[in-house]
């Protein structure tokens, strides 16, 4: 397990729009009335409906934005709901069903806010179900046999893990406390995978003791499990290749996974069933290319008596969240214009992903036979995906209690404050942006408006949504904003209980008869 941002894997993270650095002109102008920003809708919603297939046209390129222009008549936002040229092109997000009825409801989201009193999250176990068995169905289409270990740092709520246990999924985990909360939500031992680098000796412990896969990243590691594994059983280990070329500090070199090759020659309580990697980015060729290239080193352990059965590819599966043409347009729109005192931001996550989870799952394994060399060799292919298991099963909630009226080269926009903070939406605080639109409940007629949203903090940083989002109307006190699809890294992350606010709770959904939902808060 690689680290990166907010507890990424190295191959789960990558960014396609870059962002100008032009200096932005004093945001003191002249007051316009809001009243004057355009057409009238009903809706709160511009999420675009989504079934079992995501969008799957081409990905873009990075991009430069534009400068900003001071004068308020650029052509970057202009014609996208309100007319200004101050407020950003809409990014909205693609929804579930699940979602379309839980917003459609008139009351279940202001009693849940009523009964939990701050913010809070909403979970959907059933789009996980689903996930998983999309990737099942990719394997088996393939006619590979493949295993899923949900990376369970993408998101702590027990009900995943418990999703995972009874649709036949594992878990990766990288702690005590991960692995404890997999068993106890019924993930058998033997379902674990443990990964991370300099594993303490009591999470090597424990590990061999449930014959969980040990993901091994040292020399070290080896010599410390043979003395901790049980001689009765053998501990089970994956050997972490560092990719070619690569800078990571995760992984051995050619030359110590030749040592450990002889090492464990020696070792009657290990047991090397295979290798692993991971890689960054989203590139599905690089990662079927360097899965050949471990089919290679385990035929090679095999004539040195060693099993080796397993490949694991890891994680950096995509999402998509908003539709090409939107996510299109702000790349090629994007400016500092649009932004609350100028803000910037070098790269964003590609929130448009054309062949998202199990779709990239088939590029890989249809690749240079990928699939075939697999079935050949009797080896088997693991996976460790976090955010695409976690796709389109959350939301997060926000209330609006409080906001301003400011100006922008002569334009005015909203400037909102929420009961929560941006460490419960947690790209904010990777130097990026969460770009799908929230959502405003509940519904009404209203005047299309401009609005960034700010934190219940004392930091002036502590942003939800630096850009201008284009809500369909003023946002008043009490009203709920719905930041869509946050399951993946964005809940929990970064969670923390800063100025003594409560960390906000996960509420689970379950299905009822009628249409209805049966709700019940988590158990994490």
């Amino acid at each position: 397990m690689g680290l990166t941002r907010g507890g990424r894997t190295a191959g789960s993270e990558h960014r396609a729009f870059a962002t100008g650095s032009a200096q932005v002109e004093a945001l003191a102008e002249p007051e316009r009335s809001l009243t004057t920003a355009g057409k009238k809708h009903a809706s709160p919603r511009t999420g675009t409906r989504s079934g079992t297939d995501s969008e799957t046209s081409a990905p873009r390129s990075p991009v430069r934005s534009r400068p900003s222009t001071g004068t308020g008549h650029s052509n970057t936002g202009a014609g996208h709901g309100t007319g200004d040229s101050i407020t950003a092109t809409p990014m909205p997000a693609h929804l579930d069903p699940w979602e379309h009825r839980l917003f459609d409801d008139p009351a279940l989201l202001g009693e849940l806010a009523f009964a939990v009193g701050g913010p809070f999250h909403v979970m959907y176990p059933p789009r996980v179900a689903h996930n998983i068995r999309a990737f099942h169905s990719a394997f088996e289409r393939a006619g590979v046999r493949g295993t899923i270990y949900y990376g369970k740092k993408a998101n702590k709520a027990a009900c995943i893990a418990r999703a995972c246990a009874e649709h036949g999924a594992g878990m990766d985990v990288a702690s005590i406390g991960e692995a404890t909360a997999a068993l106890a939500q019924g993930i058998r031992g033997d379902e674990l995978m443990v990964t991370g680098p300099a594993k303490s000796d009591d999470l090597l412990w424990l590990a061999a003791r449930h014959g969980a896969l040990i993901a091994v990243d040292d020399l070290g590691e080896l010599d410390r499990l043979a003395a901790l594994a049980a001689p009765a059983t053998q501990a089970r280990v994956l050997i972490r290749v560092l990719p070619t070329a690569s800078a990571s500090r995760f992984g051995m070199t050619g030359a110590e996974i030749a040592t450990a090759l002889r090492v464990l020659g020696d070792r009657a309580t290990i047991r090397l069933e295979g290798f692993s990697f991971h890689l960054s980015g989203y590139d599905a060729v690089a990662r079927a290319e360097f899965a050949g290239e471990l089919i290679a080193r385990c035929l090679h352990a095999r004539t040195l008596g060693h099993p080796a059965t397993t490949v694991s590819i890891g994680g950096g599966f995509g999402v998509d969240y908003v539709p090409a043409a939107a996510a299109a347009e702000f790349a090629e729109r994007a400016s500092r214009d649009w932004f609350h005192s100028g803000k910037s931001f070098d790269s964003y996550y590609p929130y448009h992903f054309p062949v998202p989870g199990p779709a990239m799952l088939t590029q890989i394994l249809d690749h240079a036979d990928l699939a075939l060399r697999l079935r050949d060799n009797a080896i088997r292919l693991a996976i460790e995906p976090g955010r695409a298991l976690l796709a389109h099963a959350g939301c997060t909630v926000f209330r609006v209690q409080g906001g301003k009226t400011r100006h922008a080269h002569g334009e005015p926009y909203r400037l909102l404050t929420v009961d929560g903070t941006s460490l419960s939406l947690s790209e904010q605080w990777f130097g990026s942006e969460y770009l799908p639109d929230p959502l405003l409940w509940p519904a009404r007629q209203g005047t299309p408006t401009p609005t960034s949203i700010g934190a219940a903090t004392c930091l002036d940083s502590d942003m939800l949504s630096w850009r201008r989002v284009p809500l369909p109307r003023p946002a008043d006190i009490g009203d709920l904003l719905i930041y869509p699809n946050t399951a993946g890294y964005q809940m929990d992350s970064n969670e923390s209980a800063f100025h003594e606010l409560p960390i906000p709770p996960k509420v689970v959904l379950y299905d009822a008869p009628g249409g209805r939902f049966r709700w019940t808060r988590d158990g994490h």
